[in-house]
This record gives C-alpha cells, structure tokens and sequence, in this order.
C-alpha cells in the first residue's frame, strides 16, 4: 500500500489519537468502538509502511513516523477549514467553525462578548473550553483551538499575542476587614496576613508574588484554590485577603460583601491578550471574531479600561 491509499477518514481519527495520546480518549470523542478506531490506524500504518505509536506499559507514544504524520495531518486538516471558509466566503455566506480557550478569570466577559458575536453571525458553529493556565498552555501546545485568551502570554513558547483589554489586578478583602479604613498600605504590613492565593502557576498568582518579592514581602499563603469563586468564598468568610482581577468582583463590590484594599502600588496594570501559535493561519473567521474583540474593548465592553 502507499500513503496515497490513506482517507481522510484516517487521518482525522490518527490526529485524535496523536493529540490525546490515548485510543480510548479519541474513541469517545469521535463516537467510535476502540476495535474499529484500531483498525483504522493500523490500516494507516500500514499504508506509510511504518509505525505510528510504540506503546511501553500502559502509555503510547509517537514514532518519528507518527511525529511527521501528526504535522502533516495538522496541515491538511488546517487547509480543508480554510476551504471551507473560502468557499463560505465565495457563496456570500458565514459558515465554519470557532473555537476558543480562555482562562476562568476571563470567563466574567468572554461568553458574554462571544454570545454577541454568535447572534451578528449565526452561522457559525462555535465552541468555548475554560480552564486555568496549565490546561491553556497544554491545548496551546497541541493547537487544539483556534484562540487562547491569557492574561499573560507563555514566554516559552513561539506565539503571536495582541492585548485587547486592561486587566487590572488588585488586592481584595471582606469589607469588614480592619486594614480596610486605611490609605497607602505598605507592601510590608501585609507581611502577617494571610493570603488566598490561585494555584501554583497561574498568572494572577505570579504577578501577586513577583510583586510582593520586590518589596521584600513573601505571602504567608493560607489556602490555594484552583477557582476564583472559592476564593472569593473563602475572603467574604474572613479566611484571609487575595489578589485577583478586578472583573470577577463586581458583583461582590456592589453588593458590598467584598471590597479592595488601597495598598500602595495597586492596582497591578496588566493585559488581557488574545494569543495563537506564531504563523498560524488565521481563517476569516478568527480574524472577525479579533476585530470584535477589539471593538467591544475600544467601548469598555471586555474586561476593565
């Protein structure tokens, strides 16, 4: 056989292996027995006369044949939803696909700005994971969508990033809190206090922590939460004080359950930015979903100005 006897069928089934690195994994996600998801990528590889996965114990793992196929197999895939939006276009009509990641932080705005941009082009079937920053960076790595929203782009990494909004962070308390009544709060006098703090990595947590260390401080961390909910939860109980965002704490600053303190140096100016692999080819699509990003930020509709 000869890899021109390969169907897209196959290779679309050895990508979903290829990027979950588990046959059972990509079975459930493409609605296939595990047998006949096997057979296909067996028949794959007997196709290109090499094979595609050495499986040590319980894992697997790509061949350099499975490594060349898996960059192959992105590139068609890639090119047929460009087809696919070049015809759309050519037809006068928005069809395609639109798949974002976004952190949990920016989860306050963007399904609100993405609904928006779904009612002007209702044609377009789109899908939004949320996560924290590992689980960003790790669907970054094997570009399994279309856009990231980070408030921080991976250094690491070859990407474009275009900021769109201001995210400024800032330093949060139960309104009761007894530093609450005080302006220009040194860095130091919060030496003692205890902090709620994101999980190790997350962007908010590095920023809070790069801050303090320049002024001396090292956060007594009390609890670390992997959601800005709980740890809104646990400060509106007087477990402690936080840095988060200021957009996920609207509704707790009207309603008075939470409020921010005036620490000297706060708020903390950074950027939402909208982040994909550098030379990606970017589909009509994602191009008018980042002007709509960019407008809406431009009339205060996304994070903070």
């Amino acid at each position: 056989m000869s890899i021109r006897h390969a169907t897209l069928h196959q290779l679309k089934i050895f990508a979903a292996v290829a990027r979950h690195m588990s046959f059972a994994r990509a079975a459930e996600e493409l609605h296939l027995t595990p047998p006949a998801l096997s057979i296909q990528v067996k028949q794959l590889a007997d196709a290109i006369g090499q094979p595609l996965f050495d499986q040590i114990g319980k894992k697997i793992y790509l061949t350099p044949a499975g490594e060349a196929l898996t960059a192959a197999c992105q590139d068609v895939l890639d090119r047929l939803e460009r087809l696919t939006q070049e015809l759309a276009a050519l037809q006068g009509l928005e069809k395609g696909s639109l798949k974002i990641a976004t952190l949990s932080t920016a989860k306050y705005f963007i399904p609100r700005l993405l609904g928006s941009f779904c009612a002007e082009h209702p044609g377009i079937d789109t899908a939004l994971f949320v996560g924290n920053r590992e689980a960003l960076l790790e669907r970054l790595v094997r570009n399994q969508d279309d856009l990231y929203i980070l408030g921080q782009p991976p250094e690491h990494m070859n990407v474009a990033a275009e900021s769109f909004a201001d995210n400024p962070l800032v330093v949060v308390a139960r309104s009761d809190h007894p530093l609450m009544p005080e302006k220009d709060i040194a860095p130091s006098r919060l030496r003692n206090v205890p902090f709620i703090l994101r999980e190790p990595g997350s962007g908010t947590r590095l920023a809070a922590e790069k801050f303090f260390e320049r002024h001396g401080v090292a956060l007594k961390t009390r609890m670390e939460f992997g959601s800005n909910e709980a740890i809104k939860q646990a400060v509106a109980g007087g477990l402690g004080i936080t840095v988060l965002s200021a957009s996920t704490i609207r509704a707790e600053l009207a309603s008075g359950e939470l409020a921010v303190l005036d620490v000297r140096g706060f708020p903390l100016e950074r950027k939402w930015y909208v982040v994909y692999p550098a030379g990606k080819h970017l589909t009509p699509i994602v191009r008018a979903f980042m002007e709509f990003l960019f407008a809406a930020s431009a009339h205060g509709e996304s994070g903070e100005r």
